[in-house]
């Protein structure tokens, strides 16, 4: 399994990057199997999915590192990673950017926030250069870059936000996010104070109208874009096939439904490509082989999705 390197699509790109936000292996599978290059993991969402506690400051790197560790072996997509404000001060950050850019991240999102539990709450500039440096000097020499976030708001602090990402850039930063940027003319904006690539981050929209769409944001230099669905997204199933087989009492809501997985039963495992691992198998016993659940078939991979060799996941 070849691994994308993050900067190398960005440079080959001809248009903006979008990368879902995920927070497991079964999430950063479904951005895989429908044609995404690159994904985010979203700090919020692992704490709600790994620990089952809102996005508050409970989440700590030994989490971070032990879900990037796991995902980036499992998938061959590009993978960002949300490290907050780095775990504490500059050798803390540093300390946190080696050790995630040594389990798989291609980039580490670092943000001013002075406390976790309260975003709104910026650390004064040189604090923050201080941890920018950090990691800047912790990812020489590897494959990962370096995400440099604000949390100002555009509303009465766009200028102290674009100053914050343009000095972050001078000190060796590969990419900006003003984090809190909701349309287009902010956008601009910050395009036109700062230089270098930029994220446009956590797209969303509203009656059917995105906020800003790829093409609108491109030509300003932002070629890297987050979105957020996949926790929602899978909550919602949850939720509504749960909801029918508490009120049957069974399962055949879940077995008889035909969805977008093209799936039937009770099992996701067909999503995971299980023959592939029986064929891999079979290379090295000479034996051919069906994968079963305690005895019973599976079914195959579903069409209409990108199918990746599972040599690289194991």
């Amino acid at each position: 399994m070849a691994k994308t390197i993050l900067r190398e699509l960005l440079r080959e790109s001809n248009s903006c990057l979008v990368a879902p936000c995920v927070y497991d292996c079964a999430s950063a599978r479904a951005v895989e199997m429908v044609g995404f290059k690159a994904m985010m993991l979203s700090g919020g969402e692992l704490s709600l999915a790994m620990n089952g506690v809102v996005d508050y400051g409970f989440s700590n790197l030994t989490d971070i590192e032990w879900m990037v560790s796991r995902i980036s072996r499992a998938s061959p997509l590009a993978l960002a990673v949300d490290i907050e404000n780095g775990f504490g001060g500059p050798l803390a950050v540093y300390r946190t950017c080696k050790r995630l850019a040594q389990v798989g991240a291609q980039a580490l999102q670092l943000e001013d926030s002075s406390d976790m539990a309260d975003s709104t709450d910026m650390l004064p500039r040189e604090q923050y250069y201080a941890k920018i440096k950090a990691a800047v000097d912790a990812l020489k020499g590897t494959d990962c870059m370096l995400i440099a976030r604000t949390n100002a708001d555009p509303r009465i602090q766009l200028d102290e936000g674009c100053e914050r990402c343009k000095k972050a850039i001078e000190l060796g930063a590969d990419m900006t996010t003003v984090v809190k940027l909701d349309n287009l003319e902010d956008a601009k904006y910050v395009a036109s104070k700062v230089p270098g690539w930029k994220m446009y981050p956590d797209v969303k929209g509203k009656d059917g109208v995105p906020e800003v769409t790829v093409n609108e944001v491109y030509h300003l230099g932002y070629n890297f874009m987050t979105m957020h669905y996949l926790l929602k997204a899978a909550m919602d199933g949850m939720l509504e096939h749960g909801k029918h087989n508490f009120a049957d009492q069974g399962c055949v809501y879940t077995c008889d439904k035909h969805d977008a997985t093209g799936v039937f039963g009770d099992s996701a495992t067909p999503l995971f490509d299980p023959q592939s691992y029986m064929e891999l198998e079979s290379r090295f016993t000479g034996k051919k082989k069906d994968y079963t659940i305690v005895g019973g078939n599976v079914e195959s991979f579903p069409e209409g999705f990108v199918r990746t060799p599972v040599d690289g996941r194991l």
